[in-house]
């Protein structure tokens, strides 16, 4: 029987197709920008036209398909299966059709790498469950017909056996329970935890699946929250409400340390915090998502990773799009009391650092964002949460 993977923004009515180039079929043409009507005290950025939203998407795809494919399928190969995935699940969420060509023979080139263990990694992979969650996430977003049906359930499960639980003999109060690392049994951290969380929603499993609700413990250690739900020395020495990379292993942030030896909160791993605590089930009246909320008020900007400069800069992008359009809010208020249309900002932010070619790269090359495959995919995926009606594909 065929399951239903229907993706989680499926409880927002917007339809995530967009118009391509013309070599999938569809149009790329820009719109002028308007002004005038806003609210005073609002911004909003008159780039982000839904024209010009389905151009910069149409030339981001052409660049992939012409130029960052190759002859077998994959993206940036030498780096295994995980930028071909996050590739397909930029395409599928972009509007590109399931059968085009660009997309078929990446999903054929991601499915290679099945293990009879369901894991979809490279042999001897050190990062199988990162390859295998973004993987997931692509095959959920190209799960149209069933057709990824038992991929899906052998990924899951290989997923779910990583996690780090009552199988490896822990217990709640460890601080490694719940969390997710690159690799099996590898160090966990908040980035692969919020992609575990993200990939098993986004293939079907509820708030409250039992592996998303082991998550959300580990979660919770890595906010800079004292109280309840992380009673680690951490968050004493900065409780500020952001979130860090990992509590585990005596803590670490890329961020750094406070001089007070607090792990330094950063935007992209606070949006991460968000999104995983709502797909967990967690409201906006919980304690631990005012406080992020809090923080990220005092840090809005589209310039930079605040905390982190230009580091992990699409990285961040593509994160925060997840994380506000999952809190379901149209605008975001800054701790100003400016009120922003994140969308539209979104949207200006990622449009104007497209490069000539389509592509979009990070002149800061930390965390692989010197690679125009990894990057392009990251800013697809971020401009299709930044169009609230765009057309249907054609």
């Amino acid at each position: 029987m065929t399951r239903s993977f229907p993706p989680f923004q499926a409880r927002s009515p917007r339809r995530w197709f967009l118009v391509l180039p013309a070599r999938l079929g569809v149009i790329a043409t820009a719109a002028a920008a308007i002004s005038g009507g806003v609210p005073c005290g609002t911004h909003r950025a008159a780039a982000a036209e839904p024209a010009a939203v389905q151009e910069a998407i149409g030339r981001g795809i052409s660049y992939l398909a012409d130029k960052g494919q190759a002859a077998d399928g994959s993206f940036s190969a030498t780096a295994g299966p995980a930028v071909t995935a996050l590739v397909v699940a930029s395409l599928a969420k972009s509007g590109a059709p399931v059968d085009s060509a660009v997309v078929r023979k990446g999903l054929d080139h991601l499915l290679s790498f099945r293990r009879d263990t369901g894991g979809i990694h490279t042999e001897e992979s050190s990062i199988g469950n990162y390859e295998t969650a973004i993987a997931l996430l692509a095959l959920a977003a190209c799960n149209k017909d069933g057709r990824f049906d038992t991929a899906i359930e052998g990924a899951e499960a290989f997923l779910k056996g990583l996690q780090w639980d009552e199988s490896e003999g822990l217990t709640p109060a460890d601080v490694n329970y719940g969390g997710a690392g690159y690799g099996s049994k590898g160090r966990p951290d908040l980035s692969n935890t919020a992609f575990l969380i993200e990939a098993l929603r986004n293939a079907g499993a509820d708030a409250d699946d039992p592996a998303i609700q082991r998550a959300l413990v580990f979660v919770s250690r890595t906010q800079n929250l004292p109280g309840p739900h992380n009673e680690l020395p951490h968050p004493e020495k900065n409780p500020d409400g952001g979130f860090y990379y990992t509590p585990a292993n005596g803590g670490d942030s890329m961020a750094g340390k406070t001089p007070e030896g607090g792990l330094r909160s950063y935007a992209s791993m606070t949006y991460a915090g968000l999104k995983s605590m709502v797909f967990a089930g967690l409201d906006k009246d919980d304690p631990r998502v005012r406080a992020a909320l809090e923080w990220l008020a005092k840090h809005y900007t589209f310039d930079e990773n605040p905390g982190m400069g230009d580091s992990g800069l699409f990285y961040y992008y593509h994160t925060m799009a997840k994380a506000l359009d999952v809190l379901g809010d149209e605008t975001f208020t800054d701790a100003k009391g400016a009120v922003h249309h994140w969308r539209d900002e979104l949207a200006d932010a990622v449009i104007t650092r497209q490069q000539p070619d389509g592509s979009w790269v990070n002149t800061n090359a930390r965390w692989m964002e010197n690679d125009p495959n990894l990057v392009t995919a990251y800013a697809l995926m971020a401009l299709a949460y930044t169009h609230p009606e765009p057309g249907a594909a054609r």
